[in-house]
């Protein structure tokens, strides 16, 4: 770990990657920018993913998410997935997901497992197969190929590796992988957000074919998501007993930038938009929130800005702090503490979250 390169500071955790404390990129991002824009374009080249979302004026418009790509003929979006060949879009769409799925045992290791249908039982007999864990059953772990942010952080960057294979899994076949046993579905990544349409179409298939027994659709996402597709999301999960699971990086834009290269003020507009929803049936939550605990950049004031913010929309919203481990670019950074998780859960009930959760428990080092 280094020194800030602005205020020389060295008492608090500082990437040497990063070159820059947490106080300093929120409160002198300007300098701090170019640099740090820099280092997420250097991330990006080395998968061939363009370094700004395009926006050439002859560029056909893509409306799946918060950067809202015009897309050259033969080129691709900021997510590296959405192209435009022949003068149509390619890739993202119900035919060609960009994917690899497999089946993980109920219950999962899944930020929502404190509070869902599959690990409580809660909505049985609606909602869940058991008044308990469902045992015996299983989830369709949906991953894509492709994001819409560029965490630097990212836990699962060797997706990136897929982006450009242009793998195409029709909503149909991924729809047809569920059996009598899958009781949910879960689509991450990556982020489903830049495939979002085939997702939708692969849940609707899937509920149908279900007929009528317990099938929750979950997303897990970043939450830039365009908000007509949203609110379809919400209401597939809604019906299905299902959730929306949405990782708020960090509160303060420019650190979530930083981190992110990204704002996360679409992040921000949707999870106000859910938990409108979210509050009509608060025992079978339809949002989950978590935050991955990075230490000296995701620090006690990020936790209790977001605590706050999510007490005033809701304060059943549950919460889910997860451990980080180094990993992608930021791996100069120690896991996160037991000392830090536990106070950060102690930030988040102090601003009246009534769920708060700590995920990844085994990741938890002693110090830092």
């Amino acid at each position: 770990m280094g020194t800030c390169n602005i205020c020389g500071k060295s008492s608090v955790i500082v990437s040497e990657v990063l070159g820059f404390c947490v106080d300093c990129i929120r409160k002198d991002f300007e300098s701090v920018w170019p640099y740090l824009r820099e280092l997420h374009t250097q991330s990006r080249k080395r998968w061939r993913l363009p370094s700004e979302p395009p926006k050439y004026q002859d560029g056909k418009a893509c409306n799946m998410c918060i950067h809202g790509c015009r897309i050259r003929e033969g080129e691709t979006g900021y997510c590296g997935v959405r192209r435009v060949e022949g003068g149509r879009f390619r890739g993202g769409g119900i035919r060609d997901g960009n994917l690899y799925y497999y089946f993980d045992p109920l219950p999962t290791n899944c930020v929502a497992s404190f509070v869902c249908p599959g690990s409580s039982g809660c909505g049985y007999p609606e909602y869940s197969v058991s008044s308990g864990a469902e045992y015996g059953y299983k989830n369709l772990a949906v991953f894509y190929h492709a994001c819409s942010f560029n965490c630097l952080f990212c836990q699962n960057f060797h997706f990136k590796e897929q982006t450009f294979r242009h793998i195409s899994i029709d909503a149909e076949t991924l729809s047809d992988a569920i059996d009598e046993y899958t009781t949910c579905i879960c689509f991450f990544g990556g982020d489903p957000t830049c495939q979002i349409l085939h997702s939708i179409e692969s849940a609707r298939l899937a509920i149908k074919k279900a007929k009528g027994r317990p099938l929750r659709i979950c997303w897990e996402t970043n939450g830039s998501v365009n908000k007509r597709y949203l609110i379809r999301m919400a209401e597939l999960a809604y019906e299905s007993g299902g959730c929306i699971k949405i990782d708020l990086k960090a509160w303060n834009e420019s650190v979530h930038k930083a981190l992110c290269g990204v704002s996360n003020k679409r992040t921000i507009e949707n999870i106000i938009l859910l938990s409108e929803i979210h509050r009509k049936r608060r025992e079978i939550p339809l949002l989950i929130v978590s935050t991955l605990l990075v230490p000296g950049y995701v620090d006690e004031e990020e936790i209790r800005k977001i605590s706050e913010f999510l007490a005033s929309l809701d304060p059943h919203i549950p919460y889910s702090l997860l451990a980080f481990y180094p990993c992608f670019v930021l791996n100069d950074l120690p896991t996160t503490s037991k000392r830090y998780a536990m106070k950060a859960k102690e930030i988040a009930q102090k601003a009246g979250i009534k769920k708060v959760h700590i995920g990844n428990l085994h990741l938890l080092s002693e110090e830092y």
